[in-house]
């Protein structure tokens, strides 16, 4: 409970009461758990009241078996649809399964949706299970919508399975015309229902709501990446969304950190590139532009390499660069000349300036 304003915080205390589990290695179901938390500590209690609560977990238990009873029939239809896509079927085929999925997953929908691809995977340390089930089960977890009635969470969505990856498919329903809108015309279909793109999922926004408890959850021997597609509206467009989220993730993965995620919108940028430059490659790129003009610094206190970065940061202006680093021009016209003699570069040369930006983005 937030204290009142000015009032110091007084710690709480919780009692966790497991909802089933299986006994087996904890990291198999350690993100993805259900656990009773009571605001007491259960140390103190009767050994009646522990076998209360007990008694509730198992209720939860239930419930939760329900739960996932509902969802293998979703993954039964995201398999079919994603063992399609992968296939190379015919987008007819596609189009006919996806038709198939909506009414379960949006029911009473009364048109197709447009749909979004999230891929995700889980690594553990030296884990001797598949990790597939485990990503799979997570992100059915992290999808999830928790503002149903009650016990009952919004599965709006459906997860696969592809090897140690998790394939989910989420639907968008199209916005409702307002009274007195006109619909699209003939051949607007596209446009006007593209338009479901901006209110999908987000990478940075699923990020920023699963990183905390997620990264608990790893402790140091676990990772967990994230891919996010763009919206498409149609069956030719899913294999695209799927290969982008892939690639998304792989984007996140090279990133540091126990949870990353990455989304489509970064796939424009050439920052891309720089995740898939082989370590010996980068090391020796970077190592040939940049070490002299770090050993130079080092014995000089020269400041070439902070003169490099804001000159490239300047788009190469020198009135502009010479006013950030409050130098006259003349002083950073010797600069940027001994930065060209020590590495055989030429700064007014586009692929030169474009070397050194790659070089400085890759260390």
């Amino acid at each position: 409970h937030p204290p009142s304003p000015g009032a110091p915080a007084v710690p709480v205390t919780y009692s966790l009461f497991a909802v089933g589990g299986d006994g087996e290695d904890l990291r198999k179901t350690v993100l993805s758990d259900w656990l009773l938390a009571v605001e007491a500590d259960a140390g103190d209690w009767s050994a009646e009241r522990i076998e209360l609560l007990h008694g509730v977990s198992r209720l939860i238990a239930v419930e939760r078996e329900q739960r996932e009873a509902a969802r293998a029939v979703r993954r039964r239809l995201a398999q079919e649809v994603l063992d399609l896509v992968q296939a190379g079927a015919p987008p007819a085929d596609i189009a006919a399964r996806l038709r198939m999925a909506a009414p379960v997953l949006l029911p009473g929908l009364g048109s197709s949706p447009a749909w979004q691809v999230v891929v995700a995977g889980v690594e553990w340390r030296d884990a001797r299970f598949p990790a597939g089930p485990v990503a799979r089960s997570l992100l059915e977890e992290v999808l999830a919508d928790p503002r149903g009635d009650g016990m009952e969470a919004l599965d709006r969505f459906a997860v696969a399975q592809s090897g140690d990856e998790a394939v989910a498919l989420v639907p968008l329903p199209a916005e409702p015309e307002a009274p007195g809108e006109r619909g699209p015309a003939a051949g607007e279909d596209g446009e006007a229902r593209a338009g479901v793109a901006g209110r999908g999922l987000r990478a940075d926004g699923l990020l920023e709501a699963v990183r905390g408890p997620l990264s608990r959850g790893l402790g140091e021997d676990g990772r967990v990446t994230l891919g996010v597609s763009a919206t498409v509206v149609s069956a030719e467009g899913l294999r695209g969304a799927l290969e982008e989220a892939r690639h998304a993730r792989r984007v996140a993965a090279a990133r540091p950190g126990p949870v990353c995620a990455a989304g489509h919108e970064e796939l424009a940028s050439h920052v891309l590139l720089l995740p898939f430059v082989p370590d010996d490659v980068r090391r020796a790129f970077t190592a040939r532009l940049l070490d002299p003009l770090r050993d130079y610094d080092t014995r000089h206190r020269a400041e070439l390499m902070t003169t490099l970065e804001a000159f490239l940061d300047s788009d190469g202006s020198w009135t502009r660069c010479a006013s950030r680093l409050h130098l006259h021009v003349n002083t950073l016209r010797y600069r940027v000349g001994r930065i060209e003699q020590l590495t055989g570069r030429d700064l007014s040369r586009l692929e030169d300036k474009l070397d050194f930006f790659l070089a400085l983005r890759m260390s």
